[in-house]
C-alpha cells in the first residue's frame, strides 16, 4: 500500500491571507464611502444645471406667448413651474429629485422659494428663485460645490 501525500494550506498561510484581506478592506472601504459622496454631489450639480436650463426654456416660452410675468415657484423639489398667464404649469424636470424628509442628507429641501441641497458629508448649498433664475442665496452656503 502506497501512501499519498495531500497538499493543503498551513494555518500560518491562511492567517496571512486573512490579514492581507483585512488590510486591503480597511483601505478600500473609506474610498468607497468617499465615492458615494462624490456621486451624490455630482448628481445634485447635474440636477441644478437641468433646473436652470429648464427655467431659461420656460421663460423663453412664456415670453413668446406674451407672458412677461415672473416665475415664482418651482414647486416642491422641482415638480412644476408656477402657473403662466394661460394657467399652464409644466413640469420642471421629467425625473425630479426626491425631497428630504427630516434630517436626511444628500437630498433637496424646499421652503417657499428657497431650495437647499444638504450635502452627504457636511454643509448646505442654498439657492433662491429670483429674477426667473435659481441663484445662490448667500455667500455662506456651499453653492460653489454645485456650480462647477
Amino acid at each position: 500500500m502506497q501512501i499519498t501525500s495531500q497538499k493543503a494550506f498551513t494555518m500560518v498561510e491562511l492567517i496571512f491571507v486573512v490579514i492581507v484581506i483585512g488590510i486591503l478592506s480597511a483601505i478600500a472601504l473609506p474610498k468607497f464611502a468617499e465615492t458615494t459622496i462624490i456621486a451624490k454631489t455630482s448628481k445634485a450639480a447635474s440636477e441644478l444645471a437641468a433646473v436652470r436650463s429648464s427655467l431659461a426654456t420656460e421663460r423663453q416660452k412664456r415670453i413668446l406667448r406674451g407672458d412677461t410675468g415672473a416665475i415664482t415657484s418651482l414647486g416642491n423639489v422641482f415638480t412644476n413651474f408656477s402657473a403662466a398667464a394661460d394657467g399652464s404649469t409644466p413640469a420642471v424636470l421629467d425625473y425630479p429629485p426626491t425631497a428630504c424628509s427630516g434630517s436626511e442628507k444628500g437630498c433637496w429641501a424646499v421652503s417657499g422659494t428657497s431650495y437647499t441641497y444638504k450635502f452627504a458629508d457636511s454643509g448646505d448649498a442654498k439657492f433662491k428663485l429670483a429674477g426667473n433664475k435659481l441663484v445662490c442665496d448667500n455667500d455662506a452656503s456651499d453653492c460653489a460645490k454645485l456650480e462647477k
